[in-house]
């Protein structure tokens, strides 16, 4: 029996309800709610893509049939903008000191989250189409990230969770924690956003969309950056390491020119970008750009152009671009639409942070202990072991040591090790959230415990 998360009816209750929001609600109840929701329809989604190609991709299908990828990507550019504008103001306040920074960490983790399903069904052309005007957010989007992270790699400062594992010493207080784990992830954001970058470039054909990445962010010139610096490559005690899988792993000497998913992702993108006929039609093949991507034709080896063997296209093109110059795209008048969702949520909230960082603090991010124990119940429902143990194949670490673990916390069953003397070691630690997630467990058991059926029945609520 395949693992599931949602059944299709569930599914459908789930988007049909998702909704905009204003940036003071962010983490109101309502707004949790939501975020569980794109959780569970985020780990459904990967489980539909990953499984045989007999399974129905229904959580793709709702998202396109009833219209809600633009909802996706405004909910997602809000927190972007939260997490820029109201959430230094709480890193600053010498008077918050929450008895859980959990709720905080949810929120910023729900870009992740959102950006992940979107990497997921962007895949898909049907879902470009669907995402209609917001595709132009989304572009503008994913330069925003791609341009901090090309800028983060040219100073070697590229933020990672291996840099950042500092932070769980008891020195450390849980705000500086919270910025830590955020550049963290901004890291993974923006790896997430260059996928879904690359499947835009694959299936537009907007000519406002080709003009915003072309005309407006240059984006072939940032792409080039990134093959330049590579990000996701790094050498550590004098190993290659590469960034696979959401981790960095030790490359061994033989398979160092093998391409990763990454930069497949980063030369894919160029070749739409620069081949493309609409593309070539209105990209300024001036000196700068062309000085930039002929740098190109360093990095275009035999060898990369054996495992992408499209990438010999691109390579003849530069070396005719070094002998021409391209005639200058006409200047057609056209009526071409803009992004508004930044613009508006920026309208909406400029001169307003601090009252809104004042609210959140008092209303929303100082949870009572009743607060974080329904919190962890819901979170129990939401994360179920069966099925983060199957979108995550590898054998668990040990929370104490970080080795292989094989034996398992028998309380809240969240938590593994390699051997009961790192557990006894890690438990003054753990024990909070092993006490919340047990309670919470318990409590599903007695009170939750329906069979499928009732929970297709169930979701007839949210539908009617």
């Amino acid at each position: 029996m395949e693992t599931s998360v949602l059944f299709p009816g569930e599914a459908e209750g789930y988007v049909q309800n998702l909704e905009t929001f204003s940036l003071r609600d962010i983490g109101s109840p309502r707004w949790f709610s939501q975020h569980e929701y794109i959780e569970k329809l985020n780990m459904q989604a990967i489980l539909n893509a990953s499984a045989t190609a007999t399974q129905d991709e229904f959580v793709k299908e709702l998202l396109v049939s009833l219209g809600k990828i633009p909802t996706l990507v405004h909910e997602m550019i809000l927190v972007e903008l939260w997490k820029q504008k109201v959430f230094p103001i709480f890193c600053q306040l010498q008077d918050f000191n929450p008895k859980s920074t959990f709720p905080l960490y949810m929120v910023i983790h729900h870009e992740a989250t959102i950006i992940n399903l979107l990497e997921t069904i962007m895949f898909h052309k049907d879902s470009c189409e669907a995402a209609d005007d917001s595709v132009l957010d989304l572009v503008d989007y994913c330069h925003r990230k791609l341009t901090l992270l090309a800028s983060r790699a040219s100073r070697d400062d590229t933020p990672t969770q291996d840099r950042l594992s500092h932070t769980e010493s008891g020195d450390s207080s849980s705000i500086q924690d919270l910025q830590g784990q955020n550049a963290a992830l901004e890291f993974e954001i923006s790896l997430k956003a260059l996928s879904v970058l690359r499947y835009i470039t694959d299936h537009t054909d907007s000519i406002s969309v080709i003009n915003r990445m072309l005309c407006t962010h240059n984006l072939p010139c940032v792409l080039v950056q990134l093959v330049q610096h590579s990000p996701w490559s790094r050498y550590s005690a004098g190993a290659m390491e590469k960034y696979m899988n959401g981790k960095w792993q030790k490359v061994p000497s033989e398979d160092r020119l093998k391409m990763t998913k990454l930069d497949g992702q980063v030369w894919i993108a160029l070749y739409n970008l620069v081949l493309k006929e609409d593309c070539q039609r209105k990209y300024d093949f001036n000196n700068f750009n062309k000085n930039q991507l002929l740098k190109l034709r360093g990095f275009l080896t035999e060898v990369l152009i054996d495992q992408l063997p499209n990438l010999v296209e691109l390579q003849r093109f530069l070396s005719h671009l070094t002998v021409t110059d391209p005639a200058p795209p006409k200047k057609d008048l056209i009526l071409e639409q803009i992004p508004e969702m930044w613009n508006n949520i920026m309208r909406d909230n400029t001169g307003k942070w601090k009252a809104i960082a004042k609210y959140q603090v008092k209303e929303t991010f100082n949870p009572s202990e009743k607060d974080l124990r329904q919190q962890a119940l819901r979170l129990a429902q939401t994360y179920n072991l069966d099925v983060m143990e199957s979108l995550i194949p590898e054998k668990p670490k040990c929370g104490a040591c970080g080795a292989e673990a094989s034996k398992r916390c028998s309380r809240c069953q969240r938590e593994w090790y390699c051997q009961r003397e790192c557990q006894v070691k890690h438990w003054s630690k753990h024990k909070v959230a092993c006490q919340l997630m047990a309670e919470g467990t318990e409590k599903l058991q007695k009170d939750l415990a329906v069979t499928p059926t009732e929970r297709e029945a169930d979701i007839t609520d949210i539908l009617d």
